[in-house]
């Protein structure tokens, strides 16, 4: 159940947007490590809502900006709207987001995946002067970094490889090895990545199967974002790690736009950095994982 200082903040939010009737019924829903989920019932319709008590300053904030950044980069994929949101602003503590409800069609037909791949790549047609974000905004619970960088290339060392790196040996996730390969791959990532032809895309950020759903009407919605302009290759890389996206998805995708010669070379690199998420997150278990792409670009 609620806290009442948050259902009367909730409440009060609604009211502000002009529905009519109070909030008659609340349910736990299940999804997700970040917060406690509801959906909530008025009579008149339904919302989303979103709880964490120790949530990091300006973390629901972010994920608003996010979700307002996908909706408007494409026609054929939504993102839910964001009702009000609110959180602490100097140090961690309670923080919350309130949105509209979307059902959920748990066997999409392929025709939604079609329309994700297409709207994806029209997503990832969204540009922007330099690779980055105004603003950071989180990996999960992380801090992600982001400011504005020209060159692709020193974007992701500095901004996500090289605070993961350092996150990982303040958590003693880097044996010697893996340190030292790692830090290898850092220094050399132009041996890669140096490619003049890179653009800002806008990027979801956080690609993975549970983050994107088959809404009402066959229309697919993409979901907690961790956006910024980067590398497209970096969005599709990611949604092949862990699975959970149609093979009618990457050809509509590529019908689309189709990637450049030497993704499948470059797809590690990208996989890497969420791997060392998951290291930093999870711990051990994702060890081998991050070490066999060691190996294969950072050989001795």
């Amino acid at each position: 159940m609620l806290a009442r200082q948050l259902l009367s903040a909730v409440t009060t939010a609604l009211s502000q947007q002009g529905v009519p009737k109070p909030i008659q019924q609340i349910h736990p829903v299940s999804g997700g490590d970040i917060g406690h989920s509801f959906r909530l019932e008025t009579g008149f319709d339904r919302y989303f809502f979103k709880y964490r008590q120790d949530v990091p300053t300006n973390f629901f904030t972010a994920e608003r900006t996010g979700l307002e950044l996908l909706a408007r980069g494409s026609t054929a994929v939504r993102s839910p709207r964001v009702i009000a949101h609110e959180g602490p602003e100097q140090q961690p503590g309670t923080g919350w987001i309130l949105m509209e409800w979307v059902d959920s069609n748990p066997s999409p037909p392929t025709v939604v995946a079609e329309i994700l791949g297409q709207g994806l790549a029209e997503i990832h047609r969204q540009t922007a002067p330099a690779f980055g974000l105004e603003k950071d905004n989180f990996i999960g619970l992380f801090p992600q970094v982001n400011g504005w960088m020209d060159r692709w290339t020193d974007f992701y060392r500095e901004r996500r490889l090289t605070p993961q790196l350092e996150l990982a040996r303040k958590r003693k996730h880097l044996p010697l090895r893996r340190e030292r390969l790692l830090t290898y791959l850092i220094d050399h990532l132009d041996k890669w990545l140096q490619d003049p032809s890179i653009r800002p895309s806008l990027l979801h950020g956080d690609l993975w199967g549970g983050n994107w759903m088959a809404g009402p009407d066959g229309v697919p919605y993409l979901i907690d974002p961790a956006a910024y302009y980067g590398h497209r290759e970096v969005d599709l890389a990611f949604s092949q790690l862990f699975g959970g996206f149609p093979t009618r998805f990457y050809e509509a995708y590529q019908e689309t736009w189709p990637l450049d010669p030497g993704y499948e070379e470059r797809k590690p690199l990208y996989q890497l950095y969420y791997l060392l998420v998951h290291l930093n997150l999870f711990g051990e278990s994702y060890g081998p994982s991050v070490d066999r792409i060691l190996e294969q670009y950072a050989k001795e």
